[in-house]
């Protein structure tokens, strides 16, 4: 496997290594050992598997007590993966990233906690994994809005289909301080 850096600190790419003939392909999708060894996250006690239609866009989602750091995967489909650094105090608070996933490329993404989280789906289904370090809690569930101007996501779509809550959080800019992760200067 092949890691790639991105401008968050902390947020990671994870090219896997893909073994490819007529019959198929086969890959590890997870080995703890070979993650620990590039200083990734390992220890994940929850996996979560969601599948979503053409022109859907989940997100942006955070956790505030209880963070999650997710390392992500399409095994069926494309999607257009948005990550936002969210944390208070961090160098690049408020920066968005934008990652194509799908199941033809083998990548990965390790998002650690603090960064909040979203993706768009360009094929007909999406079914996308994604471990995580912490149990989901519904009472530590916050958003941002997706197509909030000040964080400059190049979305493919102008009207794609959201749900009614990801249609109504707040711009980052009208978040209270407290409602958001703080950046460790160790991080």
């Amino acid at each position: 496997m092949n890691i790639v850096q991105t401008e968050l600190s902390g947020v990671v790419i994870i090219e896997l290594r893909a073994f490819q003939d007529v019959r198929g392909y086969f890959f590890e999708l997870f080995q703890a050992k070979r993650y620990q060894q590039q200083g990734l996250e390992t220890r994940f006690v929850q996996d979560n598997c969601s599948r979503s239609s053409k022109n859907v866009l989940r997100g942006l989602h955070y956790q505030l007590k209880h963070p999650q750091g997710k390392l992500i995967y399409v095994t069926r489909g494309q999607v257009l993966d948005v990550i936002v650094d969210v944390r208070v105090g961090s160098p690049t608070f408020g920066k968005a990233i934008t990652i194509e996933l799908s199941e033809k490329n083998f990548r990965q993404v390790y998002i650690p906690p603090g960064f909040a989280h979203g993706f768009y789906v360009f094929s007909e289904w999406a079914d996308f994994i994604y471990k995580c370090t912490a149990y989901y809690s519904p009472q530590d569930e916050y958003g941002l809005r997706w197509n909030d101007p000040d964080l400059h996501i190049a979305w493919p779509i102008k009207h794609p289909i959201v749900s009614e809550k990801d249609a109504i959080h707040p711009y980052l800019k009208d978040i209270p301080k407290d409602q958001l992760p703080r950046f460790l200067s160790d991080e």
